[in-house]
């Protein structure tokens, strides 16, 4: 994916942007300038610093105080049952259903980059790979709040596993609900040993580089003994790849049994085909909404403009230009399948969808999915503007959220028997626990970028022209030559 940055003639016109190459017109990955010692130096120091931010302690306790809603919500929940919530009948999934599809999409843009890219070996992606995958665990921890607390008995949630007992009771494995236990159970356990192995070298670096005993002795119990020698490099890559190939199906499989909750039901509005490709482009869409929402920010607090880059920035957003391209599709298609189907169910649920008590919703999404952002994102000018992408971040993940909201409301309350028609209001307690999960994915992210490496200091450093050496040139005079 080049990104290209204004044309200048390099003969006529000096390029006043260091960030632009003048021989080609694209938009580096790294800035120029950087050597092996300044990249470790300006990552490491952000988590080995004595001086932390106070914009960080700030930012930690918000998120903290916001996290306590969660707890609040759930300690009464717990103590009242879910008679808390909007829930009813014919409205019995709400904010739970909805918010776990919505945190388990965002997770997705982490995997594609760390995995997928990884295999088509797109060297950009190694900036954002690893606050990319930090995302995805976070994202996934948020989620599985969702389905342990809507069950009405989270003591009891154990029961979902098949694991012996003398009861001889055993899950419904015909029910998606079961699927998605072992789902997101496999998707979080390997995002963790891929994230985990990914950041061993450079723990290795904060142990040698770390100053206080503690430090030392934590960094040096997490890099397993790590060395830098060649065979550790050698198994280091080959984890690696080895992780990747297993996580890409994850991609395509954990939204695809997400969307099973639904499609599998006889219910019109869900009872579709389309769900799995179109759940799985709306998981990598929000996703890559998401690590714009939190690269953005975090490059400018910490000043990493010259790492993480416009074309970085760039590259995302022609990602989410392509899947948001396919959402949109899914749209038109559940729109003419209505049609087309000569279902009188069918038709009147999609008419009700847009133009039914809840018709605000379905145009929300619309806006905010489908018209600002793809009518917006092929402008080069628009997808480097860093004030407008971090906008659109926000905009789209709304519209993914009430995306979901418009699949599980407005299918539910009005079925297919009018005498059984219902509402659905969100409670204070429904609201109180999703903004926890915010807060909650806050607090971990803050954590995160303070006592872990957010950028991989060994991938960048492998990217630097320092490292590019032609057959038959010396090392030397080709660091010379490329420095």
């Amino acid at each position: 994916m080049a990104t290209k940055g204004p044309m200048q003639d390099p003969s006529v016109d000096p390029v006043i942007d260091p960030m632009i190459d003048p021989r080609t017109g694209e938009y580096a990955v790294i800035a120029p300038g950087h050597n092996f010692k300044s990249v470790t130096q300006k990552i490491a120091g952000i988590v080995l610093t004595s001086n932390t931010p106070l914009g960080w302690f700030f930012g930690l306790i918000v998120a903290a105080g916001v996290t306590m809603g969660l707890v609040v919500g759930c300690t009464w929940l717990f103590l009242k049952g879910v008679g808390i919530w909007g829930v009813t009948i014919p409205g019995a999934w709400g904010f739970a259903i909805i918010n776990f599809v919505w945190w388990i999409g965002i997770g997705h843009a982490g995997t594609l980059i760390s995995a997928i890219l990884l295999l088509f070996k797109q060297t950009w992606r190694n900036s954002i790979n690893r606050f990319a995958e930090a995302m995805t665990i976070f994202a996934v921890v948020c989620a599985g709040t969702f389905p342990l607390i809507h069950v009405g008995r989270p003591w009891l949630a154990y029961w979902l596993f098949p694991y012996p007992n003398t009861m001889n009771v055993w899950p419904q494995f015909r029910s998606p609900l079961a699927w998605d236990v072992f789902a997101v159970s496999t998707y979080a356990s390997i995002s963790i040993i891929f994230w985990y192995i990914g950041m061993i070298p450079d723990f290795g670096t904060l142990r040698d580089r770390a100053t206080m005993p503690a430090a030392k002795y934590f960094y040096g119990m997490l890099s397993l003994g790590w060395r830098g020698s060649t065979r550790h490099w050698i198994r280091y890559e080959s984890a690696s790849l080895l992780l990747a190939g297993l996580s890409t199906p994850l991609v395509l499989s954990v939204h695809t049994v997400i969307s099973f909750d639904f499609a599998v039901a006889a219910l019109a509005g869900w009872h579709t085909t389309i769900f799995p490709p179109y759940f799985v482009a709306g998981a990598v869409y929000s996703g890559f909404a998401m690590v714009l929402t939190l690269a953005i920010p975090i490059r400018k607090f910490y000043h990493m403009e010259d790492l993480v880059t416009l074309r970085h920035l760039d590259n995302m957003a022609k990602v989410m230009l392509a899947t948001g391209s396919i959402v949109a599709y899914g749209y038109g298609m559940e729109v003419f399948m209505a049609w087309f189907s000569a279902s009188h169910w069918e038709f009147f649920m999609m008419w009700n969808r847009m133009f039914g008590p809840m018709g605000w919703a379905y145009w929300i999404l619309i806006l905010t999915n489908i018209a600002i952002p793809l009518t917006t994102l092929w402008s080069r000018k628009l997808r480097v503007n860093v004030t407008f992408l971090f906008i659109l971040s926000l905009i789209v993940n709304t519209g993914m959220w009430f995306e979901r909201f418009v699949i599980v409301v407005t299918s539910l309350y009005r079925e297919y028997l009018p005498s059984s028609w219902g509402t659905y209001r969100a409670t204070k307690w429904d609201y109180m626990i999703y903004v926890g999960t915010m807060g909650l994915f806050t607090f971990l992210f803050f954590l995160f970028v303070r006592f872990l490496p957010m950028i991989p200091m060994s991938e960048i450093r492998m990217m630097l022209p320092q490292t590019k050496v032609t057959r038959g040139v010396d090392a030397e005079t080709a660091t010379e030559e490329t420095a």
